[in-house]
């Protein structure tokens, strides 16, 4: 035997086995247990209008859930849902396991759970900046007025608003309205944030300022559905994505699968018209 063939067989013999491919993971695991469970939920208007069409998905504790889609697309109406501002026609909502939609359910107990940010803030004209903010710890939740401000207080401070605790809604730009909106909601010390469409009144100079609020608030953790149409902010810091269009959930996945990878005729079209 030459060799070459005593060489070639030595390596053969020698040559570890192919190694099996390891099994892929999906893109996404859930951060933690499921928060709010949605099954099958829809809400008409008047008996002709259908805003929301048999939606079912979960939402899990630290999750931010970012919400896409055009305009009327039952984006918002879907988010006010979620703590019954609007109440569902069909369907069921469940909230750390409990049925909220229950005629026996303790409403105002479960919205202290749930911090609401809008669109136009919706701040009290007559009660200044730290008045806002401590109204509803004292009144809801029977804090003392000395801890509610201590608490209120503490998130100015870390939304660089500290300043402005004695001013008025009107003495405040947008950008700062929307700020102490967000604050206000965290002094209730909610489980859950929604947020709808909080940058869409603002000039797009104040935008930077509110989003950064928000992924602060992301990185600690806080649990977040967000109505948007800021696509940067749904691929750097949603967990997931879900597309709506008249009515319906259309497609969810990660940011990634979304925007990168749309599955959907629905989607690509929607996409194609704003990147």
């Amino acid at each position: 035997m030459s060799d070459k063939k005593v060489i070639v067989k030595a390596v053969a013999k020698e040559a570890a086995p192919a190694a099996k491919a390891a099994p892929k993971k999906p893109l996404y695991q859930p951060k933690g247990d499921v928060l709010i469970s949605v099954k099958n939920l829809d809400k008409t208007f008047k008996e002709t209008i259908h805003a929301v069409r048999n939606v079912t998905t979960d939402i899990h504790k630290g999750e931010v859930v970012v919400l896409i889609g055009p305009s009327g697309s039952g984006k918002s109406t879907f988010l006010r849902c979620l703590n019954l501002l609007e109440v569902p026609t069909g369907g069921s909502i469940t909230m750390d396991g409990e049925d909220i939609m229950d005629k026996n359910a303790d409403l105002n107990k479960h919205r202290q759970k749930v911090g609401m940010v809008f669109q136009h803030f919706n701040l009290f004209d007559n009660l200044n900046v730290i008045q806002n903010m401590t109204i509803a710890p004292v009144k809801l939740k029977g804090e003392s007025e000395a801890a509610a401000n201590q608490r209120a207080m503490n998130l100015l401070e870390r939304v660089g608003l500290a300043d402005r605790a004695e001013a008025y809604p009107s003495q405040l730009s947008g950008g700062q309205k929307q700020r102490i909106a967000i604050v206000r909601a965290l002094c209730m010390q909610p489980e859950v944030i929604l947020f709808d469409e909080p940058t869409s009144a603002l000039d797009p100079e104040m935008v930077g300022e509110v989003l950064d609020v928000m992924k602060q608030l992301a990185a600690e953790g806080m649990t977040m559905v967000v109505v948007t149409h800021e696509m940067g902010f749904a691929r750097e810091v949603a967990d997931r994505v879900l597309f709506m269009a008249d009515g319906a959930l259309i497609e969810e996945g990660t940011p990634e699968e979304i925007f990168d990878n749309p599955k959907s005729d629905r989607l690509k079209d929607f996409l194609s018209k704003i990147l």
